[in-house]
């Protein structure tokens, strides 16, 4: 406008406006300052210098260029840099120019820096220009560049533990890879100075040795009896040579070699009789080396085969036992112990002993016959065969345990048992009937029990046409039954034998291997012999065995027992065998299978139980997670010692000697003969005494023994005579049968006394022996009679004392019609003349000469003798006075040393005393009540003393006392000494 107003000229003002222009472009602030987009820096902890790259360094075009010093040009501040700017929270770094003309600058931090807490730092950074004039205006700013700087470490920091202690514990005798791992850290943040290079085992001289991760091994197979623990320093070391602050300890236990199996109990377990049950393994565990396991299953076996007959029972009589069972009357035993009354079994061979009951051996050369009318069995009635056998492998030939066949001629077979080829066979011949049709008549068992060589119980219930057979009290069903033709109808009598079969020779030959029986005479023989042991062989007519008494029969009295905890109940299944005998347990827990073996226990319930070993074998099968590392559990075997009982000692008492008149014993009632029988049976126990200061050994205690009174039972009791047998015709023992079957007894009796059997206490044995009279209904010739008693427990195995019993009998005159002594005196001198002689059994005088009336010649004789009698008594008794006299004259300074107490003195009559000796005394009462000593002698045995000792008056004076001290028995029950 202003050249267009003043008009001038074109030139000119185009030269103007290229100089304006010019000048105007020096002066402006065209460019932004420039950097790099990255940068990468490195700073040191502890420091403060920033190493970048590439460095720090903002170029701007608007900056002189180097060597425009030619030019005249003006140089202004444009093209400079004035600073940079850092872009982020908490950024601890700053940039700084170093030459504005230049650009360049550095980052540095504004504090230490620590790399732990940082090891990295990321911001941005830009660079700005001076702008345009003296104020800065028109300031540029480059891009923004992101700079990267990292943080190096110094090693300022040691390796720590990480824990306090370490400890682990190692099996002897095995080599370890690794035992445990002992693990530092280092709070560097450098993976240089932060990391453990190496560990050290600090204390010398142990097999141990580490390696660069921490891991401790050991150099050579450790022994617990040297060294039960080890225990060890071991320090770190940094990868800058730094070692641990503080070492750590480390504690390495040595086990014994680990073994799985049971442990914590005792191979040997003592049982004392009367005790309960005996806790077999109370502290007992599995070890299983820290195997996981899944699964357990053990057996426990008490092993009592070698005891009686497979266990500890009772051993009583097998008709005992029957009744004890609850089995009615009517059982026959077929082997009973050899006795007086029972004979027929005292050739066989026995186990000779009484801790078990008794056991038979036939070794194929031995039978028995059983008497005649003791089985009294029909074949149409239901009847029971019991018998406990052990038989093993035998020959093919048939081995006859019982058998009932012809006594003569024919040899048929009515009813046996036998063994033929590990069979158990029963034949049963139906007698003659009207229709001869086919009939069940043998049946078989094929049963391993029979040959296996261990005791088992057979029962037979026969019931035409079945036959049901009970082992061990299961049930088995016959695999096999023939039928036959019923017998022929014959009048021959059969023979029960055992042990074989009887036949006759004169029959029909029999195929059978026979061998000859001497003790039978004859042509007959056995046959068919069995190998084996028989016992408690029975038959029961009339009736079945109860399934109940069956059990009871063959149950033990010894076994296993359990009392499962509650908390465990649920966890482990247990289950018995029928005998308890053994048990077997299942589960998974440890913990609860332990505690369940722990409260396992072996119970004996018999008082008097058989001593001796029984074999304990525990079986353990275990699965695991892993089969191939899974362990096996090794059987442990012990053993529980059943310690001897402590015997009893079964004592009769009672009183021994007494008389009774004829008249009694020819009463109903007889004369009872152990009127106060007492039975007590005591144990003889030592009992150590106790030193009166506790802890300290006294040599001078000694062991007391004392006695101490018990309660059992009896099984038996005989009453036996001694010397002459009962003579039926005139004398008996008796007892109220209704008492006896009362208390549960049986009563059995015969020409040498009576027998009691049952089991029942001794009270009750008591009061049935108060019951047993004698009686006997022809005295006359009876003077005295003696019997003996003797009981026992469990089949004989505890016997008591003979106690022996003299009974004497008192003779009576009996009234006539001129009573005078003298008449009477002659019926009594043939009695004086057996004085002397031992009365043990009857003593009998003839009736015709008991009966004789004496002659006017015999009367004056004894008149005369009886005369001369009492002189000698009279002179006699003067001289024993004055000797009397004298002796306590002379020893009057002596009576207070010895004061005899005869207030409860006794004396009894002699019963063997004669009538003769009976006036002959009343005569010498007279004239003592006439002499002039004036004494009186008020006991009538004093007079019978004086009298015998005038009938020896040639005698000497030591004879004439032992024949006093014969007619005369003290009672010195209440004497007081």
């Amino acid at each position: 406008m202003y050249f267009r107003r003043h008009k001038l000229p074109a030139s000119i003002v185009g030269l103007v406006l290229g100089l304006l222009c010019a000048v105007e472009a020096a002066k402006v602030n065209k460019h932004k300052p420039w950097i790099e987009t990255t940068y990468h820096g490195i700073v040191t902890e502890n420091d403060d210098k920033v190493l970048l790259d590439p460095p720090l360094i903002a170029l701007d075009k608007d900056a002189p260029l180097r060597y425009a010093e030619s030019f005249e040009v003006t140089v202004t501040k444009e093209g400079e840099i004035c600073g940079f700017r850092i872009h982020g929270q908490n950024v601890p770094f700053e940039a700084v120019v170093l030459d504005k003309s230049t650009g360049e600058g550095v980052i540095r931090a504004k504090d230490k820096l620590d790399c732990e807490l940082q090891k990295e730092h990321t911001f941005t950074i830009q660079a700005y220009d001076c702008g345009e004039g003296p104020d800065g205006a028109n300031m540029k700013k480059s891009h923004k560049a992101t700079v990267h700087i990292q943080v190096n470490d110094i090693n300022e920091y040691s390796p720590v533990f990480k824990e306090k202690s370490y400890k682990a514990t190692i099996i002897e005798g095995k080599t370890y890879d690794s035992i445990l791992k002992v693990d530092a850290v280092d709070a560097d943040c450098s993976f240089q100075f932060s990391q453990i290079c190496s560990y050290e085992i600090v204390t010398p001289d142990v097999p141990f040795t580490i390696d660069k991760d921490g891991y401790i091994k050991n150099t050579e197979k450790l022994n617990y009896s040297k060294e039960r623990m080890y225990k060890l320093t071991v320090t770190a070391y940094d990868c800058g040579k730094n070692r641990a602050s503080e070492d750590v300890l480390v504690k390495i236990s040595i086990k014994p070699t680990c073994k799985p199996g049971w442990q914590g109990w005792s191979k040997r377990m003592e049982y004392e009789p009367g005790t309960g049950s005996l806790a077999l393994f109370p502290s007992m565990h599995l070890e299983t080396c820290e195997e996981p396991i899944t699964s357990i299953q053990a057996s426990i076996e008490l092993e009592t085969s070698h005891i009686g007959k497979g266990c500890d029972r009772d051993t009583y009589s097998e008709k005992s036992l029957h009744r004890l069972c609850g089995a009615s009357a009517g059982t026959v035993e077929l082997l009973p112990a050899p006795s007086s009354s029972s004979n027929w079994t005292v050739g066989l061979p026995t186990d000779n002993g009484h801790d078990s009951d008794q056991v038979f051996e036939f070794n194929g050369t031995q039978a028995i016959k059983v008497p005649e009318g003791l089985v009294k069995t029909s074949l149409s009635e239901p009847f029971t065969i019991s018998v406990w056998m052990r038989h093993g492998p035998g020959a093919r030939e048939k081995e006859t345990v019982l058998c009932n066949s012809d006594k003569t001629e024919m040899n048929r077979h009515h009813y046996s048992l036998y063994v033929h080829n590990c069979r158990l066979v029963f034949l049963l011949r139906q007698d003659p009937a009207e229709s001869e049709n086919y009939k069940p008549a043998e049946f078989h068992w094929k049963l391993d029990q029979v040959c296996d060589k261990e005791w088992h119980h057979y029962v037979l219930n026969v019931e035409f046409p079945t036959v049901a057979l009970y082992v061990d009290g299961a049930t088995f069903e016959p695999f096999l039954v023939t039928e036959d033709y019923p017998l022929h109808a014959s009048k021959i009598e059969t023979q029960l034998t055992v042990g074989a079969c009887w036949q006759d020779n004169s029959g029909h030959d029999n195929d059978n291997e026979t061998v000859s029986e001497s003790l039978t005479g004859g042509s007959a023989r056995m046959s068919q012999f069995f190998r084996g042991n028989l016992a408690g062989l029975m038959i029961r007519s009339g009736k079945l065995e109860s399934k109940k008494v069956i059990d009871c029969l063959y149950t033990c009295k010894e076994g296993l027992d359990v009392q499962l905890p509650e908390e465990v109940a649920t966890a482990v299944k247990v289950q018995f065998n029928p005998n308890q005998s053994s048990l077997t347990l299942e589960g998974d827990d440890i913990e609860s299978f332990d505690k369940v073996m722990q409260h396992i226990s072996y119970l004996n319930s018999r008082q008097f139980p058989t001593p001796g070993i029984r074999h304990l074998r525990v079986s353990t099968t275990v699965k695991c997670f892993n089969e191939e590392t899974c362990i096996s559990v090794p059987d442990a075997e012990g053993y529980v010692m059943v310690l001897q009982p402590e015997e009893p000692k079964i004592s009769l008492s009672g009183i021994d000697h007494f008389a009774r008149g004829a008249p009694e014993f020819e009463s109903p009632e007889g004369v009872t003969l152990f009127p106060e029988l007492r039975i007590v049976s005591t144990i003889t126990r030592e009992v150590e005494a106790e030193a009166e200061a506790e802890g300290e050994d006294d040599p001078t205690v000694q062991e007391s023994v004392v006695s101490e009174e018990i309660v059992h039972n009896l099984d038996t009791c005989e009453v036996t005579v001694v010397g002459d047998d009962l003579d039926g015709e005139h004398e008996s023992i008796e007892v109220d049968l209704a008492q006896v079957q009362q208390h549960g007894l049986e009563m059995s009796s015969s020409n040498v006394g009576v027998i009691l059997t049952g089991v029942n206490t001794m009270a009750s044995y008591e009061e049935v022996l108060h019951l047993i009279r004698y009686r006997n209904w022809h005295t006359e010739a009876l003077f005295d009679r003696k019997f003996k008693l003797v009981c026992s427990e469990l089949n004989g195995r505890y016997i008591s004392n003979d106690f022996k019993v003299e009974v004497n009998v008192i003779h009576t005159a009996s009234p006539i019609e001129h009573a005078n002594n003298v008449m009477m005196q002659p019926q009594f001198i043939n009695p004086m003349q057996h004085a002397s002689v031992d009365l043990s059994g009857h003593n009998l005088v003839n009736a015709h000469q008991a009966s004789v009336v004496p002659s006017a010649a015999t009367i004056v004789i004894v008149v005369c003798v009886s005369f001369l009698v009492f002189m000698i008594i009279l002179g006699v008794f003067r001289i024993r006075a004055a000797h009397q006299r004298s002796m306590r004259d002379q020893e009057n300074g002596k009576e207070n040393e010895m004061d005899w107490d005869d207030s409860a003195l006794t004396i009894t009559v002699n019963p063997m005393e004669t009538y003769e000796d009976q006036h002959s005394s009343e005569d010498e009462e007279e004239e003592e009540e006439e002499s002039e000593d004036g004494e009186e002698e008020d006991d009538i045995t004093s007079a019978e003393s004086e009298s015998s000792e005038d009938e020896g008056a040639g005698e000497p004076e030591d004879q004439q006392g032992t024949s006093r001290q014969q007619q005369l028995e003290w009672d010195d029950s209440t004497l007081t000494y």
